[in-house]
């Protein structure tokens, strides 16, 4: 399953530069599925199809966000997702809306990084 970030974030920032797959944000920052991936052109993710260049409408406002099309839990770099590691309010946790098996989430870190 991907992770969230709950509203008992801190904006801290912590957790931003520790994803190895950019799916982190800034609360209202727009993003791309191109940004940190190998990912270019019309791509399909598990949410639909897109121009893997244009910019995404902010999934939070007023906290940090993880982009669960982009989200592996960090299976494929890390032993454990490495935003709840350092987070410093345990704010990072399991998305139930999101569940994927560990070959899922291997399969997506493939297709994001050639």
């Amino acid at each position: 399953m991907a992770i969230m970030i709950t509203d008992e974030c801190i904006n801290c920032g912590a957790c931003e530069p520790e994803c190895p797959n950019n799916a982190i944000y800034e609360g209202g920052t727009e993003w791309r599925f191109s940004d940190g991936t190998s990912l270019k052109g019309q791509i399909t993710a598990p949410s639909g199809s897109y121009d893997a260049e244009q910019t995404q409408e902010p999934k939070a406002m007023d906290v940090y966000y993880i982009v669960s099309d982009k989200c592996t839990e960090c299976v494929g770099f890390h032993d454990e997702p490495q935003c709840a590691a350092v987070c410093p309010v345990d704010c990072c946790v399991d998305d139930p809306d999101h569940r994927e098996t560990e070959e899922q989430l291997l399969a997506k870190k493939e297709y994001m990084h050639i």
